[in-house]
């Protein structure tokens, strides 16, 4: 053979490898994969090439470099995101870089429930997963200090939805975050709030709201709540309603309110005290919120439970009286909190509790 046809023949055998590795990184880019159900960490400050290393050792890819090829010609080795990240069955090695740069990780999910406590906003806090626990075993005091509110108290401050954290998230961020929301939520009903109402700031709407939260088990009921404690309050009337009591109560509640709880004195006790509470007695939700803010026209000042989540309301103490006997004592006529015989056409303000007539 001449050295021409020698250099053909090279030249070609080199043109022919050229394409088929060019074949192979357009199969490598196309052909599916298949990760299976793993969560993948990419950890921050990672390289294409280790992550192409470790996807190739978890039988991901078919080799550990040409992710790196597919990498350099779209010029995505600096731009991965860190994180965990699970890939969909029949993804291509172009999709798969493709999530690593947008930076799609896996994603999990808190709700806080509406009416819960804060100390149960922390218990669910503390067994999340793939989350960073700084805040177990703090005091509250400890905690909002933490959050960059010091000397505020945390019950009522973060709104209850769903949130929404990536692996490695703090839990004091996701508490951060329900803060912030609390605050733009309230912000927001405030600005809008019906004239006139008897609440005199964001806070104290809060507190009401707590309340009213805590009352309400039928939705289409919470604005007429909202409008009985609204009525109580323009009249100088206590609330004497029972959550804040058994709030009040805290450890010492065993689950069965009693008539000397009603009359031991603690600054949530709404049958010895008037006016609010000096705090929030839980989360309340943006529907308790807004139906302060826009409390349902009423005349009633009692309601009492029937049992099957819905309420009676009264407008007098006599009607609230007999519905109490009705449904709560089931037509047994004996002594009550709430009841206070009142001459005929006269309601004693303060005197009888506007909730589940106890």
């Amino acid at each position: 053979m001449t050295r021409r046809a020698a250099a053909f023949a090279a030249a070609g055998a080199a043109l022919l490898a050229a394409g088929s590795a060019a074949a192979y990184v357009y199969w490598f880019g196309q052909v599916a994969l298949h990760p299976g159900e793993e969560v993948y960490a990419v950890a921050p400050g990672s390289t294409v090439r280790g992550l192409s290393r470790e996807l190739h050792r978890r039988g991901v890819l078919p080799d550990p470099y040409t992710l790196v090829v597919w990498a350099h010609l779209r010029d995505d080795t600096r731009r991965l995101k860190a994180g965990e990240y699970r890939f969909r069955d029949g993804i291509t090695a172009r999709g798969l870089l493709d999530q690593v740069t947008r930076g799609d990780v896996v994603s999990y999910t808190v709700t806080i429930i509406e009416g819960w406590t804060f100390a149960q906003l922390l218990s669910a806090l503390a067994v999340l997963p793939r989350i960073e626990h700084t805040l177990q075993g703090l005091a509250y005091a400890d905690v909002m200090a933490r959050l960059g509110h010091p000397g505020e108290h945390p019950e009522g401050r973060f709104l209850p939805e769903t949130y929404r954290y990536v692996g490695g998230m703090t839990d004091r961020e996701v508490l951060a975050r329900a803060y912030r929301h609390m605050e733009q939520v309230l912000s927001d009903e405030w600005d809008r709030r019906a004239p006139g109402l008897p609440i005199e700031t964001p806070y104290e709407a809060l507190i009401l709201a707590s309340i009213v939260e805590k009352e309400t088990a039928l939705a289409t009921e919470r604005g007429l709540i909202a409008g009985v404690f609204v009525n109580r309050l323009r009249k100088g009337m206590r609330l004497q309603t029972d959550p804040s009591v058994i709030y009040g109560l805290g450890a010492a509640f065993d689950g069965n309110l009693r008539p000397p709880d009603l009359r031991a004195d603690t600054p949530y006790n709404t049958y010895t005290r008037a006016g609010l509470p000096p705090t929030p007695i839980a989360l309340p939700g943006r529907d308790a919120i807004r139906a302060v803010m826009h409390p349902e026209p009423t005349k009633a000042l009692y309601f009492v439970a029937r049992g099957d989540g819905s309420h009676v309301f009264s407008e007098t103490l006599r009607e609230h009286n007999a519905a109490v006997i009705t449904y709560q004592l089931k037509g047994r006529r004996r002594p009550f909190s709430s009841f206070t015989p009142a001459p005929e056409g006269e309601d004693r303000a303060g005197e009888p509790a506007a909730g589940e007539g106890t």
